[in-house]
């Protein structure tokens, strides 16, 4: 063939490569667009590039779970569906991702479908733990929305007049002014493409249900142009407003939410401060005040609540200082969302939640104590519907009321409804209660059975066995029970000849540490929560029903030069410094030296085959002593433990090859040199 021909049909080919990559760049650059607003938590931005890359067909599966994802994280979960599906179709590798698909076809009111999803989700082995058990309980739940339904209140819900296709929601009651959180602002947010939020009011006069005024205007002083602010909150004068400001751009993400205060003073309210109750690395936000005004109850994210956001209280004296904020408890608060509390002028706690069962995502839910148990009771229909409802708040008549929401038949985003209560006709008290859903005379009353509160106890027994390749029972060993909180001991029990302990009565919500010895073992710790696992009584169908969990727990035995290897303690190449991932499990090594107090380990550090013997030796030694260096500052003496390198000399794999190979050679081991 002529080379000149040659040449010709290279160069066709490298201009149609070119034009190829100039068609494929702008796909990739929208799709990596996309991903750096989506970080930023700027999705309505992020979806218009995720949907060039999309219309590009640039990388399905990812690029369709990133639409679903920016439509449901800016709370537009029906629109996300279609996107999961196709996510999934696609094969996403996200392990979350159906359990997302499934909480959208709740959200939506497709139970039957979400059932099944939320079903299939709970098999994936590599799927979050927490998510799963949330998925298992949502399965049940689906299986009553039936009966959910049946609890209907005789209230009239009307729609207001002032409501737009922006947001309006959580309203509050101030004189004769209704005040609510309401998108006008000029500046737009990028996470929902919606006009930023700010604080609103209109006069409701002697009929609330007919306020047609346009909302003006709170206050300029409580006005940040570049910000987000809603849920306020008055004390019960009237004097002081505390309220949730937020998404400056300051902090990434959802962190960037904290509670303000202001004060009316002279007619005029002062400019906010930051609340000491904050916690600067969570999202806190919906305030309510306690009747008294001395008690403040927020939601908020942080660390160490039930899961999600979470309600709690504060006290505050009269100088303005605030207590340390305290959980609601996990009576109250779920590995779901609690928020937009509210205390009724007959002390009742109303709160929005979509991790106790209900009809979809936010639903209204009431608390109330009775002998020290708290119940929770599902508002039911018409205040709750398969979308958002939340942020209700009384009159002072207890009959009339307000509360937002999101569902079908509205203006557009969250708006506001107006409720009133009938009168209601003498009738005979027996007969009322009856066919009142929330009585406990009510036969169709999930929560009682002729007339008797259903009632769970929970207790834990187990078996103590040794960890060898053939488990033998252990009698006489030691069980304590600590709290995990405190490690203060609340029980001992003992092992029997077949190794049994038990029965320990728990509490709903609590952690448990489970501290087992025996002579001639290794003490170990295993840890027990309740979290998770309390039964709700709407599942029960007797007065009374035990439930015991059952644990197992492995012993190994304590002999002189037993070697034991250290799970997950790697370092950075060609460095000896212990890592965060690394502290954690020499945080366990820890632990097993003090309740093991006589014992004296050698330390090991190995590496894999791929530098000099010398090279080898000195970085374990190094990597050896780091480790014993970390365990003395934790409180360990330095006379029970010896630093030892071994470099190469000891492979597991001899002659690896792939980097697995390499990995099991280069590990961490304490061997018992004493006891």
């Amino acid at each position: 063939m002529n080379k000149y021909l040659n040449k010709s049909f290279s160069g066709i080919a490298l201009v149609c490569f070119c034009l190829l990559l100039q068609a494929c760049n702008p796909t990739m650059q929208a799709y990596k667009n996309g991903v750096k607003r989506f970080d930023n938590g700027e999705y309505d931005l992020a979806l218009k590039d995720f949907q060039r890359a999309a219309e590009g067909n640039y990388d399905p599966a990812q690029t369709n779970y990133f639409i679903a994802e920016s439509y449901r994280l800016s709370n537009r979960y029906q629109e996300a569906i279609p996107y999961y599906k196709k996510a999934m179709e696609a094969g996403t590798t996200d392990p979350n991702a159906r359990f997302q698909y499934a909480y959208a076809l709740k959200a939506s009111g497709q139970y039957d479908e979400a059932r099944q999803e939320f079903a299939q989700f709970t098999e994936n082995q590599t799927a979050d733990k927490t998510l799963k058990e949330r998925a298992a309980r949502e399965v049940e739940t689906l299986k009553i929305t039936d009966l959910i339904k049946q609890k209907k209140a005789e209230v009239t819900v009307l729609d207001m007049p002032f409501n737009t296709p922006g947001a309006e929601f959580s309203p509050t009651i101030l004189g004769n002014e209704l005040v609510m959180s309401a998108s006008k602002k000029e500046k737009i947010y990028k996470n929902n493409g919606q006009a930023m939020l700010g604080l609103y009011k209109v006069n409701i006069g002697e009929q609330p249900s007919e306020a047609s005024s346009s909302p003006t205007l709170f206050s300029s002083t409580i006005f940040a142009e570049e910000a987000n602010e809603g849920s306020p909150a008055f004390s019960p004068d009237g004097k002081t407003l505390v309220f949730a400001r937020g998404n400056t751009g300051k902090r990434k993400g959802a962190v960037d939410v904290d509670l303000y205060m202001s004060r009316l003073v002279n007619g005029q309210w002062t400019e906010p401060n930051y609340l000491p109750v904050n916690d600067s690395l969570a999202w806190d936000g919906s305030p309510a005040f306690s009747r008294d005004g001395k008690t403040l109850y927020f939601a908020s994210n942080r660390a160490g609540g039930a899961g999600g956001i979470d309600l709690y209280r504060t006290n505050m004296d009269a100088s303005g200082r605030f207590s340390k904020p305290v959980n609601l408890g996990k009576d109250i608060n779920t590995a779901g969302d609690e928020m937009f509390p509210y205390v009724s002028p007959d002390n009742k706690l109303y709160f929005a939640s979509d991790g106790h069962p209900g009809l979809g995502k936010l639903d209204l839910f009431v608390a109330t104590r009775s002998q020290g148990i708290i119940s929770i009771e599902n508002m039911g229909i018409p205040f709750n519907t398969p979308q958002d409802d939340f942020g209700l708040v009384f009159m002072e008549d207890q009959e009339n009321g307000f509360f937002a929401s999101n569902r079908p038949g509205g203006k557009g985003d969250d708006d506001i409804y107006f409720f009133s209560n009938p009168v209601v006709e003498e009738v005979d008290s027996t007969i009322l209660a009856q066919n009142d859903p929330t009585s406990p005379l009510n036969p169709n009353n999930p929560l009682y059975i002729k007339g008797e509160r259903k009632v769970v106890r929970y207790f834990l027994a187990g078996t103590v066995l040794t960890n060898n390749a053939t488990p033998a029972p252990i009698d006489s060993a030691k069980v304590r029970i600590l709290s995990d909180s405190a490690d203060v001991e609340l029980a001992q029990l003992t092992t029997g000849d077949a190794g049994n302990f038990g029965r320990y009565n728990l509490e709903e919500g609590k952690d448990y540490v489970l501290l087992v010895e025996k002579k001639g073992f290794i003490s170990k710790r295993e840890p027990f929560s309740m979290d998770g696992k309390s039964i709700p009584p709407i599942f029960l169908n007797k007065v009374l029903t035990d439930t015991t969990y059952r644990v197992t727990i492995k012993l190994d035995d304590l002999e002189l030069n037993k070697t034991f290897t250290l799970e997950n303690i790697y370092y950075d190449l060609d460095k000896y410094d212990i890592r965060t991932d690394a502290a954690v499990e020499l945080d366990k090594l820890v632990q097993v030296l003090k309740d093991n107090p006589t014992l004296k380990i050698e330390l090991a550090s190995h590496t894999d085959a791929r530098a000099t013997d010398a090279y080898n030796d000195r970085l374990s030694q190094q990597r050896a002593q780091s480790a014993v260096n970390y365990l003395i500052s934790r409180g360990i003496d330095a006379d029970r433990l010896t630093a030892k390198g071994y470099g190469e000399r000891q492979l597991i794999v001899q002659n690896a090859k792939t980097e697995e190979e390499h990995q099991r050679n280069r590990r961490t081991e304490f061997t018992v040199l004493s006891y």
